[in-house]
């Protein structure tokens, strides 16, 4: 914001539309001595008329002296006299007024030439800067950046430079006319190649605005599943002015791969190239007078086959990028034909979900670091840290609605490097250690767990997240030394290191901690992270001392009426509790040992029972209490006693 409150976009739609402002009233004089011009040659030409009048009647008094046989009647000596005197007068009129002409032209000239000059600026502005600026905005919105600028307010100024384009163009026309026909009278040195120079050079400012003004205002999904709908918007920015939205002129789709789409960059122009099978791929541009929109919308686009190039090394299928090329034609009038065409941001071609993860890694590393007029799809191997932490921060953050601490930062950079202590935002990160290398003494890389991780928050854990109720990015062996200095049932919730997409629950007991196996996505599907805190009673206190009640209570799930355990179908509906065996409610011991008479205290795992692989770990994959069934970590306890007096009852909490 500046000192009077408007935003940077609002203070550069002021200066934009200054200078649009500055270059129309500079049309508007220009137009003042065309039309001055016009006007002087009307006179030109009535005095012109005069005097070719007078000549006329000359040569046929001349004719009549020469020619006894002639039947006009004889011009007296006077009247001859008197003729002779009005062209010579005539004569220096005209000679005055072509000077004056001469004189208007090349100033009317000069006018346009410096408007001419006045436009290429400020469409250097939109097209190089606003427009490029926007479409990195675009590519860097697949990474969750937010603040993009108006596409809207982007038209609006190309349709008022469009208008001004043509408007200068008509004038320099106009002042073309002017100089053929005033040739037939007296010459105007230089005035012709100036005015073909002006004109050859709105033509291109015309030519450059209607190309670049073909966008694509709805990308395709980046990640592309083969035999899956989807969608894409391609606008053509100018197509409200100069009758373009007249002719519905058709956009047709294909895509293509990396080395096809360097030569069509290299020609400036596409062949028809493709490399895949699409579907729903030719649309009709309509124009939306409401919304000023002259748009394609392909709703159900969709790709059947994909032809793949042959992988070097150690390059995957999702390493590979293609892109979705958009092409058509439009004509301005019957003299102006514009092809163009644009290309889509880089898409990676996938068949199964698995490949997904290193699919996005693909396409997120290449939004990110792609550089300004690259060879296609050519990105760094190696980027500074510091770059990578705000990408995945920027895309961590829209995609669960908080974006990751200093601390967590840090954790996520010594996992990534394998090393502490360290200042990580002099060091350089590669794409193998992103992306290719599994991390020490796992199955999985860095990104395949940063990835696990923020689709589980996002699916499962998102409104908890965003209320700063999980801590997340902690290692173990941190939380442990945390909890130590806390009261028992002070618990906290981490990302698990072990396994992808997991999140466990620490919690100190006794001056001891101890985690739970961790939940997985599909366990917060079954029950949601709240209900399962709430089976828990001896965890009280979020760290660092926020009630549980009030911290989760707001994502409980609401119990029904327990007075009909019987539904509809003539079931009864069960309700699947999370227990840890061995644990129950608060006890005296401190610990919240379990009372059932079956249970042996070895269900808990202390920390010297399993050496360094699972210390102070409750496992939940012990066998199960007698009347309980075990489902991975959570169990399913039924109880039917509301209704059947005569059944045993069971303990816990049901429906």
């Amino acid at each position: 914001m500046d000192v009077n409150g408007k935003s940077s976009q609002e203070m550069e739609n002021i200066r934009v539309m200054q200078q649009m402002e500055l270059i129309s009233n500079h049309a508007e004089r220009s137009n003042e001595i065309r039309m001055k011009i016009q006007s002087d040659i009307d006179s030109f030409n009535v005095l012109y008329s005069e005097y070719s009048k007078c000549t006329q009647r000359l040569q046929n008094a001349k004719s009549q002296r020469t020619n006894s046989i002639s039947d006009l009647p004889e011009i007296s000596p006077e009247i001859e006299c008197k003729l002779i005197q009005e062209k010579e007068l005539h004569k220096e009129q005209l000679k005055a007024k072509s000077l004056s002409l001469n004189n208007s032209i090349c100033v009317y000239i000069n006018k346009l030439n410096e408007l001419t000059n006045l436009i290429s600026p400020v469409q250097n502005y939109i097209i190089d800067n606003s427009l490029i600026q926007w479409k990195r905005q675009q590519q860097l919105a697949g990474n969750g950046y937010k603040y993009m600028k108006d596409i809207d307010v982007i038209q609006t100024w190309c349709e008022k430079l469009c208008d001004l384009i043509w408007i200068t163009r008509s004038q320099i026309k106009e002042a073309d006319r002017f100089r053929v026909n005033l040739s037939r009278y007296f010459e105007l040195p230089k005035s012709c190649e100036i005015i073909n120079t002006l004109l050859n050079m709105t033509t291109q400012y015309l030519s450059s605005l209607v190309t670049s003004t073909f966008v694509i205002v709805t990308q395709p999904p980046q990640v592309l599943k083969t035999n899956t709908r989807f969608l894409a918007e391609v606008r053509l920015l100018i197509g409200g002015k100069l009758n373009i939205h007249k002719t519905s002129p058709l956009v047709k789709v294909s895509i293509v791969n990396e080395s096809q789409v360097n030569q069509i960059i290299r020609r400036n122009k596409p062949y028809g190239e493709s490399c895949g099978e699409l579907f729903n791929c030719i649309g009709k541009m309509e124009y939306h007078p409401v919304r000023r929109h002259f748009s394609t919308n392909f709703r159900s686009m969709q790709l059947k086959k994909i032809k793949r190039t042959e992988k070097k090394g150690t390059d995957s299928v999702m390493d590979e990028k293609f892109s979705i090329l958009f092409s058509s034609t439009f004509f301005i009038g019957n003299e102006l034909q514009f092809e163009v065409w644009n290309l889509s941001l880089p898409v990676v071609v996938i068949v199964h979900g698995n490949q997904d993860p290193h699919a996005w890694a693909t396409v997120i590393w290449d939004n990110a670091f792609a550089k300004l007029g690259r060879v296609p799809f050519n990105v760094p191997d190696k980027v500074p840290w510091k770059n990578v932490a705000e990408t995945i921060n920027m895309k961590f953050s829209a995609a669960t609605g908080r974006g990751l601490s200093e601390d967590s930062l840090i954790f996520l950079a010594e996992k990534a490097f394998r090393m502490k202590n360290v200042d990580f935002n002099q060091m350089i990160i590669s794409w193998s250690q992103f992306c290719k290398e599994p991390l020490p003494q796992r199955s999985f890389t860095f990104w395949e767990w940063f990835y696990s991780v923020m689709k589980l928050t996002k699916e499962h854990l998102k409104g908890p997240w965003t209320d700063g109720a999980i801590m997340g990015f902690i290692r173990k062996s941190d939380a442990e030394e945390i909890l130590t200095r806390y009261a028992t049932g002070t618990f906290l919730l981490r990302f698990s290191d072990s396994e992808l997409g997991g999140l466990t629950v620490a919690w100190t007991a006794s001056n001891d901690v101890f985690s739970l196996q961790p939940f997985s996505a599909k366990d917060l599907s079954i029950r949601n992270l709240a209900d399962r805190l709430l089976d828990l009673p001896y965890l009280t206190k979020l760290y660092p001392n926020i009630d549980k009640d009030l911290a989760f209570g707001k994502y409980y799930t609401q119990s029904s009426d327990n007075s009909t355990p019987v539904t509809n179908n003539g079931y009864v509906k069960p309700l699947l509790v999370t227990h840890v065996p061995g644990w129950s409610g608060s006890s005296t011991n401190g610990q919240g040992m379990n009372s059932y008479p079956n249970t042996p205290q070895d269900y808990m795992f202390h920390e010297n029972s399993l050496g360094n692989y699972s210390a102070k770990e409750a496992s939940v994959y012990s066998e199960p209490d007698n009347n309980i069934t075990a489902f991975g970590n959570y169990s399913l306890e039924m109880d039917f006693s509301s209704s059947l007096n005569d059944m045993p009852q069971l303990d816990g909490a049901f429906f």
